[in-house]
């Protein structure tokens, strides 16, 4: 048998997973479109659907809610007033599906993205990580494949329903207001200075992560991989939506970091000797098989190719260490 490729596994991962639903548990995130996507992305692409086995056999997903009434794009307080409602995911998606049949991927997401952005905390930022991967995806196989515009239809779909706003005054769905000129970017000599931004927030916060104490292993993932998601997506965004966009990213990571790190932390630098090889450090969050390794690993991998920092690899080795305890 031929070596699958990403669009073999990716597409047949989708097509798999078409109608399952969203969450399972109390509100846990079915994360198996993006971590199968991740995988492809690897070069692991034949671990595909033997991932993809083993997610569907040991997690029950809750039924998507039915569909209730459309909404309406064009009318702002009809599609506001949906916001944030799960029990709208439906109709959320169906929205998407509609919009993405009568405009190009890239047209959708500059429309929808800075009405989104300021609920990018809801579900710890999973919303924002599910789309960036169809947006990956999609962007790699072309919008012609039904299935990689339906993937795309249901991660914006579900940001919408599980739209949650950590930043006071606005109302749901306004742009993010956060664009004074006291809100500046870190000086770089990057032309993009909105992805070498992002870039730099993710090793922060993957510094930040390898080093500070932790209740679960989880949970401050999210302030690495949630940022790591917008730098995937800022280079199909217009211009003027990328520097909100790495404004948005930071403020949410810094309130994960509030909500999640059990003391003031101050990060141990990581020094450049005993930095782990970031090929084994993936391979090593296969054989874990948590969804939440082999996306951090992935991310570590993607970065380190974009602004090489020994933190990125720091992290992935120590969410390996601690998911392990859960896989024994």
């Amino acid at each position: 048998m031929s070596p699958l490729t990403y669009t073999d596994a990716v597409g047949g991962a989708l097509e798999r997973l078409r109608g399952v639903g969203f969450e399972h548990g109390p509100r846990f995130v079915n994360h198996a479109p993006m971590a199968a996507e991740a995988l492809a992305y690897m070069g692991y692409a034949d671990d595909v659907p033997r991932w993809v086995d083993r997610n569907l056999r040991t997690h029950t997903y809750h039924e998507v809610p039915d569909a209730r009434w459309a909404i309406d794009p064009a009318d702002p307080d009809d599609w506001r007033s949906a916001l944030g409602d799960f029990s709208r995911v439906a109709d959320w998606t169906a929205l998407f599906e509609r919009e993405l049949a009568l405009a190009p991927w890239p047209e959708v997401l500059a429309r929808w993205w800075p009405r989104l952005l300021p609920g990018m905390s809801g579900v710890l930022t999973h919303g924002v990580i599910r789309t960036a991967h169809a947006v990956r995806a999609i962007s790699r196989a072309g919008e012609k494949n039904l299935a990689y515009r339906r993937e795309l239809a249901q991660g914006l779909g579900y940001w919408a329903a599980r739209y949650a706003s950590h930043t006071h005054g606005i109302r749901p769905g306004d742009e993010y207001p956060g664009t004074g000129e006291g809100e500046e970017y870190p000086r770089t000599a990057d032309t993009d200075s909105a992805a070498a931004a992002l870039d730099g927030l993710v090793a922060e916060y993957a510094g930040i992560y390898a080093s500070a104490p932790q209740r679960h292993p989880v949970p401050l993932i999210h302030s690495i991989t949630g940022p790591a998601a917008v730098r995937l997506v800022v280079e199909h965004l217009p211009a003027a939506q990328r520097r909100p966009s790495y404004l948005v990213a930071r403020d949410v990571s810094a309130s994960m970091l509030d909500w999640f790190s059990t003391t003031p932390v101050t990060p141990n630098p990581v020094g450049l000797s005993g930095v782990p090889d970031l090929g084994e450090v993936f391979a090593t969050a296969v054989a874990i098989g948590d969804e939440h390794a082999i996306k951090l690993a992935e991310v570590a991998v993607r970065h380190q190719a974009l602004a090489p920092d020994p933190r990125l690899a720091a992290a992935a080795r120590a969410a390996n260490q601690g998911l392990a305890r859960f896989r024994r």
